[in-house]
């Protein structure tokens, strides 16, 4: 919901109010289950950070641009100030920042595109026509 959020409100080359409203609104809902879900908890699967946190978090960190206030869901916002202080989450996010802002020849930072590679996943000059995996047949009650 959050990435349908984003599309609409952010990358969507027309303006539909009523897919942003909707996927705003709808984010909305999500951040207060996750905050219902933490009441008590210090993690979204009990008392040990997992794989359901990290699966998360990344979806929270552009809160603001998915039209939320992190304020509003008093759980979220604690959960989400523990991971982001992790220094596993630090030392992530600082490894990516490169990819967020690339150095120009210059030496300075610019800010890259957000899908870089757009376009290459549609037909174009990156994707394989042919398989590489023979399809297996289909077996019954999967």
């Amino acid at each position: 919901m959050a990435g349908q959020n984003h599309h609409f409100g952010i990358y969507a080359p027309e303006n539909i109010p009523y897919a942003i409203n909707r996927y705003v609104n709808e984010t909305n809902r999500l951040y207060g289950v996750m905050d219902r879900r933490l009441a008590g908890r210090p993690f979204l699967a009990g008392d040990h950070y997992s794989i359901a946190d990290m699966a998360a978090y990344p979806w929270v960190v552009p809160w603001k641009r998915q039209q939320q206030n992190l304020d509003d869901f008093v759980n979220l916002r604690r959960w989400f100030d523990i991971i982001r202080e992790r220094p596993a989450t630090q030392r992530a996010y600082a490894k990516g920042e490169p990819l967020l802002h690339p150095a120009r020849r210059d030496g300075r930072r610019q800010k890259a595109a957000v899908w870089p590679d757009r376009g290459k996943c549609r037909g174009g000059p990156n994707i394989r026509k042919e398989p590489t995996v023979e399809k297996r047949p289909r077996v019954a009650g999967c």
